[in-house]
């Protein structure tokens, strides 16, 4: 089964299961390298899906967490093929996607770059710096192994670009809750669900929503619209208290519907 298959696959199941996907972000690394495969292992325990932020110097779509989370984990040294190593040597059970900026993924070349991250077991990439215009070079890298291009849209994304992106997503639409960075505690107004309805109905595969998605409360006010949601500066947080993510995640998933 390609990348692309395990991630819809994936959140369709939860569906089934009766509620919304849960995605869980995380920092590579963070709040501690040599932890890594154990906070690993506890974010996956509580998603259906997990994304892995790559390590940047200028996470220009990234709030002030993951900013520092960001900082945290390259001044300990975590780098892109060494999240791969690990990565390869702990199969996880949930379909697994690297959140990259483009300048790491060209510094260690896109072709050997699709090859190892197939080998292990990566399903997807979502590079926020990179435009579906651009994007031709790395998705014909990416074919060969199955891996899935997913593509963000916003609320000021106009009706033809709309399109365009749906068209050319893979695994799930990224669709952002607001403009601006990530982090922000969103109230998600009427607005916000009309736009992710209007996103659903140009979507073939599943819709998951995502920055600012903080409280149960929020994902029950999603849930008749998306498919999934994605939990990124709060499960970082929690990671950062050493409090057990997938204690928390379970919040999220409770009355939910």
């Amino acid at each position: 089964m390609s990348g692309r298959e395990r991630i819809s696959g994936a959140i369709r199941a939860a569906n089934a299961r009766g509620g919304p996907a849960l995605v869980g972000f995380m920092t590579a690394g963070y709040p501690s390298r040599e932890r890594f495969r154990e906070h690993l292992q506890a974010v996956a325990a509580g998603v259906d899906v997990i994304e892995i932020g790559v390590p940047f110097t200028d996470p220009m779509a990234d709030g002030v967490t993951i900013q520092r989370a960001s900082r945290a984990a390259l001044a300990q040294g975590v780098s892109l093929r060494w999240i791969l190593s690990e990565l390869a040597a702990l199969r996880i059970p949930v379909p697994v996607i690297l959140m990259s900026y483009l300048n790491p993924l060209l510094a260690v070349g896109l072709q050997p770059l699709c090859r190892t991250a197939a080998d292990a077991d990566v399903a997807a990439f979502i590079v926020p710096d990179l435009p579906v215009d651009e994007s031709d070079e790395f998705r014909a890298a990416l074919d060969p192994h199955g891996l899935a291009l997913i593509q963000m849209v916003t609320p000021v994304t106009s009706a033809t670009r709309l399109a365009r992106l749906c068209a050319a997503s893979q695994g799930f639409i990224y669709a952002v809750t607001m403009t601006g960075t990530t982090g922000r505690n969103v109230a998600v107004p009427e607005a916000v669900l009309e736009y992710l309805d209007r996103v659903r109905a140009q979507a073939r595969i599943p819709v998951c929503a995502g920055f600012g998605i903080r409280s149960r409360e929020q994902v029950a006010r999603l849930a008749d619209h998306v498919d999934g949601v994605i939990v990124g500066s709060a499960l970082v947080e929690v990671l950062e208290r050493n409090a057990d993510p997938a204690a928390w995640l379970a919040t999220l998933r409770a009355d939910a519907r």
